[in-house]
């Protein structure tokens, strides 16, 4: 019987430090991730009233994401790190409404409400 208790144990201690592994693993690709978008120097967005500026920004991250061939998942959050000053503090808030809503944020769902906001 204990030694039932302890197999059982032992391989309790190794899903858990397989998971660990696992999410730290997770951790290194997204900062990988970054690190190869920052070095494509993507374009900051500050915000303003600025059609024209939100469309040339949209195309110049878009372009990086097609070279990284960057999954949906992942664009929003890359996106989203070279939005600055007042274009950080809409997305933020944004961000908020909609996942209290339940929306996936989405690449599309982003593009649509950036361009509706700029």
């Amino acid at each position: 019987m204990e030694l039932m208790a302890n197999a059982m144990a032992q391989e309790a201690v190794s899903r858990t430090a397989d998971r660990v592994a696992q999410e730290a693993r997770r951790g290194g690709e997204d900062e990988l991730r970054l690190e190869r978008f920052m070095n494509n120097k993507p374009p900051i967005f500050k915000g303003g009233y600025d059609p024209d500026g939100a469309q040339t920004w949209l195309e110049g991250i878009e372009r990086i994401f097609g070279a990284m061939r960057c999954q949906d998942e992942h664009r929003v959050l890359l996106g989203g790190y070279v939005l600055h000053d007042e274009a950080d503090h809409w997305w933020g808030n944004a961000k908020q409404r909609l996942e209290v809503d339940g929306a996936i944020l989405t690449w599309a769902r982003f593009k649509r409400e950036f361009l509706t906001k700029y």
